[in-house]
């Protein structure tokens, strides 16, 4: 397909994230694909391949990786707590530091979005409450490289010491980061996933210190934060939020979980990022067929209460991103699926150049088909001169 490009000089403008000097402001995003090598999910050289091919982006952020097992909420994810992980990562981060490339790190736990055959000793996982996940599948290994959709399996509560036991596994795998050459790491904060249970109102009924009142909701996020920027920098920290407003023709709870006060709730949860004083803020929009537009008034204000850079997200287009950045709610773009079939986005967009289509079958899991062998353009023209 062929994009309208208007104004991309703006997209290929530097700008400062952090410490660092971003080429352009074209980001590859987190991206689930499931080629870790099994067992033990550890990163390994097609991974670095791939994430190599697209490191022309102004930065990119890794797939989620699970900070400890019972993270783990679909086959074949990579993890980042033990050192054959870290090990692993090293071959990424070294291939994509080779081509002049930025990576960060998204630490990830899926909390109750899990099912028994991925967890530790096939026990339940884990939520702020015991309340099980619907409307969402997970991805099982049913037998080597064979997976099915499943059901989440019913969770049980966390103790008030084991929430506090997790923000030292997260500070942990902020440190095995740093080990594994990563520039930086970003906190999984979205997708109704461990982080955005404790925020929501509908996955958490504690009645401790980490539920109740909003504040008290938002407390998990305050201390992961805190403990993570005390390893990495604040300045080298970003968090992703994905904040859902219902629409009239679907509302998607697992997905952001739609809150009764949606812009509020994530108002004052940016609110914490910038008492923090961390580098960015990622926010993924919905990314369905038809999905709603955030509200002007949602883009207004979390420009108004966030000073660090902000990430955009959920199917955008190049005209789209221009439009949000022209208005300045936003300072940088990520494109998902045009970066999974593009290695070569990034000059693809320069040049208003035809984008490759991602193939829906090879996307999680398998080998390098439909991963690492995507063409560049220029490959593609060469190939169709020589016929």
């Amino acid at each position: 397909m062929t994009q309208t490009i208007l104004n991309t000089n703006t997209l290929f403008s530097s700008v400062a994230l952090g410490p660092y000097t971003l080429k352009n402001r074209i980001v590859m995003p987190p991206l689930t694909r499931s080629r870790s090598t099994q067992p033990d999910n550890i990163p390994n050289d097609l991974m670095a391949s791939y994430y190599a091919q697209r490191a022309s982006a102004g930065f990119m952020v890794t797939e989620g990786t699970q900070i400890e097992p019972r993270g783990q909420g679909y086959a074949w994810t990579p993890g980042i707590h033990s050192p054959a992980q870290v090990e692993g990562w090293k071959k990424v981060t070294q291939a994509v530091h080779d081509k002049g490339g930025i990576i960060f790190a998204q630490l990830w736990h899926v909390g109750r979005v899990s099912h028994i055959s991925l967890q530790p000793n096939g026990a339940q996982p884990v939520g702020p409450s015991d309340i099980t996940a619907d409307n969402v599948k997970v991805f099982i290994e049913t037998g080597p490289g064979e997976g099915a959709l499943a059901d989440p399996s019913a969770p049980r509560a966390l103790s008030t010491d084991e929430v506090g036991e997790l923000v030292t596994m997260y500070a942990q795998a902020a440190r095995n980061a740093l080990e594994a050459g990563f520039d930086g790491v970003e906190l999984h904060c979205a997708n109704g996933y461990l982080v955005n249970q404790f925020i929501s109102e509908h996955t958490n009924q504690r009645d401790d210190q980490y539920g109740g009142s909003l504040t008290n909701r938002l407390r998990f996020l305050k201390e992961i934060v805190a403990a993570v920027s005390d390893v990495v920098g604040a300045d080298r920290l970003g968090v992703r939020f994905a904040p859902l407003f219902a629409s009239t023709t679907e509302t998607r709870v697992y997905l952001g979980l739609v809150e009764s006060d949606p812009h509020h709730t994530y108002v004052e949860a940016v609110k914490v990022l910038e008492q923090a004083g961390i580098a960015y803020l990622s926010i993924a929009e919905a990314d369905w067929d038809n999905a709603p537009d955030l509200p002007d008034t949602f883009y207004q204000a979390v420009r108004e209460e966030f000073s660090g850079r902000i990430i955009y997200a959920g199917k955008y287009t190049v005209q789209k991103a221009v439009n949000i950045l022209e208005k300045s709610y936003g300072d940088l773009f990520a494109f998902g699926r045009p970066f999974i079939a593009n290695p070569d986005l990034p000059e693809r967009i320069a040049n208003n150049w035809p984008l490759n289509e991602a193939d829906p079958a090879t996307m999680y899991g398998g080998t390098d088909v439909g991963y690492s062998d995507y063409p560049y353009y220029r490959q593609s023209s060469i190939k169709e001169g020589q016929r």
